[in-house]
């Protein structure tokens, strides 16, 4: 499968460098479109192989990062999304959802849609790897549910249902082959629960529209925790977060301030409640069961109107999760942190990012270091350039 998504990818990045303008497939209402994504990656650490989640080595390479197909559909009041990614060994839905506009009256969507939590659709970030909320399921995460989605005047508001996650579709993993993360059963220790019947609300308020224009917010979720297996008993999980977004000029600044709480309860005494394993991209692993994370991203967006790039905007994002919880044997857990500093270089139908990002408890920063205890603290660097060409 590599091998051939290798050369559809070359076909595509090759046609891209001669053709700038994006292009689809219109049928009807339907609108066919999709995306080619490769690595640069250079590491500081050495690549020690197997199946872990960190990706090159000190010694730079090139690899897939995904091959995606999109459908979008609009007929009169009806509306839908759709979207298929594939990677090497793995391959999943990202969305599909269909919805109806009700005009002055918001919209509704049904299905695999995205999770209304916190300042936008992929959380406090410019960067190719998102922020630290994205690793503990709250931003971009996508689950079945329905949400209703309205606007009034300055005031944006959005509630939503979930009856559970996505689903894990195909991969070596057991139900981590999914695009945002999960709490996952994969059979190993502190993987006992399955999300269900989730609930969220999300309220955005404009303001300084005409000086600096700032959208301020909060955003909460609840749901249970289905105990998958006789390791654990039912309990709940909990989130909530403030935020920000603003302009000044050319300038943007996110801010994020998120406490959330996966409320495990383990019946084995040799286990602490304090780590839960999640899963996403084909991998699964321990993450602190609490935390709070602040997040801060800023950017600067540069019109060049050229014919190399339309746009460059510079930006660096910062977020940390600042962990409360202990190992089954005392040990008080390390935060994880991550800064990146790069930039996305947007012309026509390429988007490219060109990131360095420096990491403490990230795995797909290094080779060592996880979302949970996080022991050994060793802060690892990766530089990485993602051309992308959408179409």
């Amino acid at each position: 499968m590599l091998n051939r998504i290798n050369v559809v990818a070359f076909i595509f990045l090759t046609a891209g460098l001669w053709n700038t303008n994006t292009f689809g497939i219109e049928v009807g209402p339907l609108e066919i479109g999709g995306a080619m994504r490769v690595n640069y990656i250079r590491g500081d650490y050495t690549e020690t192989g197997g199946d872990e989640a960190q990706r090159g080595d000190n010694g730079g390479n090139f690899e897939l990062d995904t091959f995606r197909i999109n459908l979008d559909y609009n007929q009169g009041p009806f509306t839908g999304k759709a979207e298929y990614r594939w990677y090497d060994g793995y391959n999943f839905l990202h969305t599909g959802w269909l919805g109806y506009n009700f005009e002055e009256a918001g919209q509704v969507q049904v299905g695999l849609n995205r999770v209304p939590f916190g300042v936008g659709p992929y959380g406090p970030a410019n960067n190719w790897f998102f922020d630290l909320h994205y690793y503990v399921g709250l931003s971009d995460d996508m689950d079945y549910g329905i949400k209703y989605s309205v606007k009034r005047g300055d005031l944006a508001l959005d509630f939503a249902y979930y009856l559970r996650a996505e689903h894990s579709f195909v991969g070596d993993s057991k139900e981590s082959a999914r695009y945002s993360y999960d709490i996952v059963d994969n059979g190993s220790d502190y993987s006992a629960y399955k999300e269900k019947n989730q609930l969220n609300a999300r309220c955005v308020y404009s303001i300084l529209e005409d000086s600096a224009p700032t959208d301020i917010g909060v955003s909460l979720q609840v749901g249970q925790l289905d105990a998958d297996n006789a390791r654990a008993k039912d309990s709940m999980a909990y989130a909530g977060a403030i935020h920000s977004k603003s302009s000044f000029g050319a300038w943007g600044l996110m801010l994020q301030c998120s406490k959330y709480k996966y409320d495990a309860d383990y019946k084995d005494p040799a286990l602490t409640d304090d780590l839960i394993v999640m899963g996403a991209y084909d991998y699964p692993a321990a993450v602190a069961t609490e935390g709070t994370i602040p997040s801060v991203a800023l950017s600067y967006n540069w019109k060049v109107d050229k014919p190399w790039a339309d746009s460059i905007t510079f930006y660096n994002d910062f977020s940390v999760l600042i962990k409360d919880g202990e190992t089954a044997s005392g040990e008080s857990f390390n935060d994880s942190a991550m800064n990146v500093l790069g930039m996305a270089i947007a012309n026509g139908g390429w988007y490219i990012y060109v990131d360095y990002a420096y990491a403490s408890g990230n795995f797909f920063i290094g080779d060592e270091g996880d979302f949970g205890a996080n022991l050994d603290d060793d802060w690892q660097s990766r530089f990485n350039v993602n051309f992308g060409y959408y179409f």
